[in-house]
């Protein structure tokens, strides 16, 4: 926890954050060990970031006084496309995106999707968020990101990307070609990942058509759990 996020009811009528959750108040006293005038890195859900110095404790909450002045880190510009994971890997890979300052995530239905997955316990909003706060401590950021999903491809590709598509450039990452992937990209950029064992062959032919280029990080396989952090990196989104 890099970060210590505050949400809105946390504060009092004096501006002061007051904190009971164990969770929160586990990590402050056994991590951080903070005591009485120590000060900690906060941020304020959707809002600034700042310091909170602890001016109360005792076994049941810790009050902060807050100072909100510092504004978050620049949010990725790729919008990422993801065959929905199996869902330990989806959860690895919510913090992964929220760390690394993605804001639009659809998770999509593709053929090797088990359809099973849709109805994961990880897929429930509670869960999801719990996901993301997670990332968002760990990569120093308030914003959440939002998560989309599209239980169907074709109607995806072909009812909802034309709307997406514009004024982005669309990457497809596939070991199968020849285009190597950018170091950078300073647009706005969809980046599409298949699941585990990739977009099949129609999958590919539709989102190339609807003006996807292929890009290749070489031939080695990686899990989507791998393939996403070291993309976006790549991309310094």
């Amino acid at each position: 926890m890099n970060l210590i996020l505050l949400f809105a009811d946390d504060f009092d009528a004096h501006g002061h954050a007051i904190l009971r959750d164990s969770r929160r108040l586990d990590h402050i006293c056994k991590v951080h060990r903070a005591k009485l005038g120590d000060t900690l890195r906060v941020g304020l859900v959707d809002g600034l970031m700042g310091s909170g110095e602890v001016i109360a404790m005792d076994g049941q909450q810790i009050t902060l006084q807050v100072s909100l002045t510092e504004p978050v880190p620049p949010p990725s510009n790729i919008h990422l496309i993801l065959g929905l994971p199996r869902p330990p890997m989806l959860k690895r890979t919510l913090q992964t995106i929220a760390a690394l300052g993605v804001k639009q995530l659809t998770l999509l239905q593709s053929a090797r999707v088990e359809k099973s997955y849709w109805q994961s316990p990880q897929l429930q909003p509670q869960k999801i968020r719990e996901e993301l706060l997670l990332g968002l401590e760990q990569g120093c950021d308030t914003q959440f990101p939002t998560i989309h999903t599209a239980k169907r491809f074709r109607p995806f590709v072909e009812d909802q990307l034309p709307e997406l598509i514009q004024d982005h450039d669309a990457l497809l990452a596939h070991p199968y070609v020849t285009t190597p992937c950018p170091t950078s990209t300073n647009k706005p950029t969809l980046l599409a990942i298949g699941p585990e064992g990739g977009f099949i062959d129609n999958e590919i032919a539709m989102l190339s058509e609807a003006g996807f280029t292929g890009v290749t990080l070489g031939r080695r396989i990686m899990r989507v759990e791998t393939v996403v952090p070291y993309l976006l990196g790549r991309l310094g989104g």
